[in-house]
């Protein structure tokens, strides 16, 4: 783990074993959102965004880039939104065959909000 930037800007880096396989977290905390990345390699396969509006208690979200047909990204972006009341920018870039994997890296991105709230 790692944690760089004092400012309005920060970089915070985790990582853990998933489904057997490494699995690689960065977080680029902004003023009001944060950009999360979650991967095996370093690849950019997919964008979307989400943020909370007074119109709806439901954020909405969009996929920026990547294959559309893929709704993982802008639904983990929506639920992150919800949860933070931030704006969130997310690139999921595992394979979304594997839904027990999704769900363990959701639950791992909860468990690090809680420990470190501040990162995002």
């Amino acid at each position: 783990m790692s944690a760089v930037g004092a400012g309005t800007l920060s970089v915070y880096d985790f990582s853990e074993k998933l489904a057997g396989q490494s699995v690689y977290f960065h977080v680029l905390r902004m003023s009001g959102s944060f950009f999360l990345w979650v991967g095996t390699a370093p690849t950019l396969s997919n964008l979307a965004v989400a943020m909370s509006t007074r119109f709806d208690p439901t954020p909405v979200s969009t996929l920026i880039l990547g294959d559309a047909s893929d709704t993982t990204p802008s639904s983990i972006a929506q639920r992150l939104a919800k949860k933070t009341g931030k704006q969130v920018f997310i690139s999921y870039n595992l394979p979304n065959t594997n839904t027990s994997l999704s769900l363990e890296v959701e639950n791992r991105i909860k468990q690090e909000m809680e420990k470190n709230p501040d990162k995002f």
